[in-house]
């Protein structure tokens, strides 16, 4: 099959950019302008590996990225080819950015809504999930998950799970160990409610995820609130406040995107928490909300995979990488007394878990589904902040204070002025649009919000942050 078309490329091996990237972009740049066609084949890898004079391995991860990004398709046993579907797709994006009174009439009466950090449910595999639904109710064997089954879950899936964690969070967990709940807020609420009394005192960080402060409320417990810095939960307040509280029970922390600063723990503060865990006998609760969406080499390793931990109980999700509506949480930990008055707990408020759903994630663990979507969304959110970085560049870089997050689906902002967020987000919701008031994240007041885009498109984010722009420069004058 010829191959005509010639990429245009000279490697840079000195920029930050990887070169399997460098290639890939310059691929997506050509498709932009019209260079490549739909249809149009791309070289073998092997062939463009020899032009530029590079491993064959580093072609095909660029071609990886293009097809999980579907600017191409690969054929087998034919090649790969640019997508048919990008012309009308292109020739759409390019009217849209390009007429103002598109971009005017889509804010008008439409909210555009900057949640706390919620996925895509547009890129969720619902296909997958609803053929998985399709051949669990066709198994014979079907009439054994309409009963009752184990108040933590089925043993397979809390398998599965328990590998899950070994594998690639470094922990060392069995399925005895684990509990699968309806989502990451009911982990926590058994957690605060079996663990917690009234009385007790548990340690926050501050600014924080008050969803989790109220289930620890509720249970009876005293807020103990931490300031938190550009390496987390500042440990010297931690140690201070244990050596004068005997009532501390428990410290709850978001340490590998610390909820909502998106700051990471970093390493000598978390093995000082180790030390005053296991010094003080309190448990850690360790919220890893977004672990699986993250962009450099390989997400931060929780603190309970550090075998020196002997107290703790790890909160985790798979909503977000499955399908958002699906509640699907689990909590692990090797307090076997715990575990008994969690699942005790469970049978009162819910019986058992969703058994046919289960199995259903299951059997796209076990295909690989899972993963695949896992890849997939990561180079999506991965483009998508980038996208959103160079926005905040463009209209707030002589306002605000931000860094670029190597994980997750939000930013941390800091106007440079003290600002009214009263009339900061009344200001916005006259234009059409909602961020979240950040008295939602301290009972103090704090001088900072959380700017989510996972769930939001392009389009919206190229509309709204200019004029969120706008506004925090006008009020801070």
């Amino acid at each position: 099959m010829l191959r005509p078309w010639k990429l245009e490329l000279e490697i840079d091996k000195n920029l930050d950019k990887a070169v399997y990237l460098q290639i890939a972009d310059t691929i997506i740049g050509d498709i932009r302008s019209g260079r490549l066609q739909s249809g149009d084949a791309l070289p073998g890898s092997r062939k463009l590996a020899m032009s530029l004079k590079i491993n064959r391995n580093t072609v095909v991860e660029a071609y990886q990225v293009l097809i999980n990004e579907e600017w191409v398709i690969s054929k087998e046993r034919k090649g790969i080819f640019v997508s048919d579907q990008l012309p009308s797709l292109r020739e759409q994006r390019h009217e849209k950015r390009n007429d103002p009174s598109h971009l005017l009439s889509s804010l008008h009466g439409k909210m555009i809504n900057f949640d706390d950090g919620h996925p895509d449910s547009k890129i969720a595999p619902v296909t997958e999930l609803a053929r998985a639904y399709r051949q669990i109710f066709s198994i014979k064997a079907k009439w054994q998950m309409m009963g009752y089954g184990n108040e933590h879950g089925e043993t397979e899936f809390r398998r599965m799970i328990s590998q899950m964690l070994n594998h690639q969070r470094g922990m060392q967990i069995n399925e005895n160990e684990i509990s699968i709940t309806r989502g990451s807020q009911m982990a926590m609420f058994l957690t605060a409610q079996s663990l917690l009394s009234s009385g007790d005192h548990i340690i926050v960080e501050n600014p924080g995820y008050q969803p989790a402060w109220q289930a620890f409320e509720y249970a009876g417990a005293q807020l103990l609130p931490v300031e938190v810095d550009e390496e987390g939960i500042c440990v010297k307040t931690v140690e201070k406040l244990l050596s004068q509280n005997k009532n501390i029970k428990a410290i709850y922390i978001t340490p590998h995107r610390q909820y909502p600063t998106t700051v990471t723990l970093s390493l000598v503060r978390k093995l000082q928490l180790i030390e005053l865990s296991n010094q003080y006998h309190v448990t850690i609760i360790e919220d890893d909300y977004d672990n699986e969406f993250h962009f450099g080499y390989r997400p931060i390793l929780p603190l309970s995979s550090f075998p020196e931990l002997n107290h703790y109980v790890y909160i985790g999700t798979l909503s977000k990488v499955v399908a958002p509506a699906l509640r699907i949480g689990y909590l692990a930990t090797k307090d076997q007394d715990l575990l008994q008055k969690i699942g005790a707990l469970r049978k009162i408020i819910d019986v058992h878990g969703d058994v046919i759903m289960e199995h259903a994630v299951l059997q796209l663990i076990k295909e690989g589904a899972v993963k695949k979507h896992i890849k997939k969304a990561t180079v999506h959110y991965k483009g998508k902040r980038d996208f959103v970085f160079k926005l905040l560049q463009m209209h707030m870089h002589d306002i605000c204070d931000f860094t670029l997050p190597e994980g997750g689906l939000a930013f941390w902002i800091v106007p440079k002025a003290n600002l009214n967020w009263d009339s900061v987000t009344s200001a916005l919701w006259e234009r059409n649009i909602k961020i979240i008031h950040p008295k939602q994240y301290s009972h103090q007041p704090i001088n900072g919000f959380r700017l989510s885009y996972g769930a939001l498109s392009e389009e919206q984010l190229e509309q709204s942050i200019p004029i969120i722009a706008e506004i925090l420069r006008k009020l801070a004058e």
